[in-house]
C-alpha cells in the first residue's frame, strides 16, 4: 500500500480476508474442537493437509525474520520473539503494556509500537471494553485475540491435539475461536467489527457485545461441553443493568453437541456459531 502513488479514494474498495471461517470450512466444521482449535484457519491446513504445526512454524519464522523486519527497525529479535509468545500465553486477557515491558526487558512505548506492528500485520486484534460513552472505549484498556488459533498453538508450544486437550490455556484459545468467528463474519459481510466486551467495577464479564445501533447482543463463551445454569449468571445481571429493550438478545457458546433455546437466552454449539 505505501508503494501506490494514488489513494484511490473513492474508486477502490478494500476488503479484509482473515484465515477461513467455520462456514468456509463448511463440513470440516463437524470435526472435533481441538482438531478445529489446533489447525486454525490457514487455507493450506485443510486444502492440502499439511500439518499445522509446520505451516504455523514456517509462516512465524519468515514473518519475523522478513515482514517484522521491514516495519520496524528491529534490533533484538529474541525480545520480540519473548514478547509475541507472552502475548500468545495472554490470550484473552486485558493487554497490560507495563507488565509485558517487565518480562522482555523494554520500554512501554516500544511494547505498544510492537502490538501495533502485530496488529498491522494481521497477528493480533484488540477487543475494546464497552463503554456507552464512546471515547472511554478508545482509551480503557483492551484484551487482545489472534487471527489464527493454529498459531497461537505453535507459539505456546503445543504440538498435536493431545496435547491441547489438557492444555491451561484451551479455554482462552475456545473463547479466541468464537471472538474471531464473529469478526470473520462482519468482515466477510463487508462490515467494520461491532464487538466489545463488558467488564464493569464488580469485575462482573460478558465476554462479547454485539453493537446494533441502540441495541445489543450478548454472549458468553464457555469450554465445557455440558451446559450449567451458571454460564447465564452475568447475561442476566447484565439485563438488569442495560435493560431488557437493550439487550435484545443472549446466548451461551459452549462445547456441547446440543443446543437448547429458552424465550429469554439460547445456547449454541461452537460449531453453529456462524448462523447466530
Amino acid at each position: 500500500m505505501h508503494h501506490i502513488s494514488q489513494s484511490l479514494a473513492g474508486r477502490a474498495a478494500l476488503f479484509t480476508l482473515l484465515p477461513l471461517s467455520l462456514a468456509e470450512l463448511q463440513e470440516q466444521r463437524n470435526a472435533d474442537t481441538d482438531t478445529l482449535l489446533f489447525n486454525g484457519g490457514f487455507p493450506a491446513v485443510w486444502s492440502r493437509q499439511a500439518p499445522a504445526y509446520d505451516v504455523c512454524r514456517n509462516y512465524y519464522n519468515t514473518y519475523v525474520e522478513r515482514d517484522v523486519r521491514n516495519l520496524i527497525n528491529l534490533k533484538n529479535v529474541s525480545q520480540f520473539q519473548t514478547f509475541i509468545r507472552l502475548c500468545a500465553g495472554r490470550t484473552g486477557c486485558l493487554f497490560n503494556a507495563s507488565a509485558l515491558s517487565a518480562e522482555t526487558g523494554v520500554s512501554v512505548p516500544t511494547i505498544n509500537e510492537w502490538l501495533s506492528v502485530l496488529e498491522a500485520s494481521y497477528v493480533i486484534f484488540r477487543l475494546l471494553p464497552f463503554y456507552r460513552n464512546v471515547g472511554k472505549r478508545l482509551v480503557k484498556t483492551p484484551k487482545i485475540y489472534f487471527y489464527d488459533t493454529g498459531l497461537i498453538c505453535y507459539l505456546c508450544g503445543i504440538e498435536n491435539e493431545q496435547q491441547l486437550s489438557t492444555h491451561p490455556l484451551r479455554g482462552a484459545i475456545f473463547e479466541n475461536l468464537a471472538v474471531l468467528e464473529f469478526l470473520k463474519k462482519r468482515f466477510n459481510s463487508g462490515k467494520d467489527a461491532n464487538l466489545y466486551f463488558y467488564r464493569d467495577q464488580s469485575q462482573r464479564e460478558i465476554d462479547i457485545l454485539q453493537e446494533f445501533g441502540s441495541q445489543y447482543h450478548a454472549y458468553e463463551v464457555k469450554s465445557a461441553k455440558a451446559f450449567h445454569s451458571d454460564f447465564l449468571i452475568n447475561l442476566i445481571y447484565l439485563k438488569s443493568v442495560m435493560g431488557n429493550t437493550s439487550i435484545a438478545k443472549t446466548q451461551v457458546i459452549f462445547d456441547g453437541e446440543t443446543e437448547i433455546n429458552t424465550p429469554e437466552n439460547g445456547m449454541m454449539n461452537i460449531r453453529n456459531i456462524t448462523h447466530s
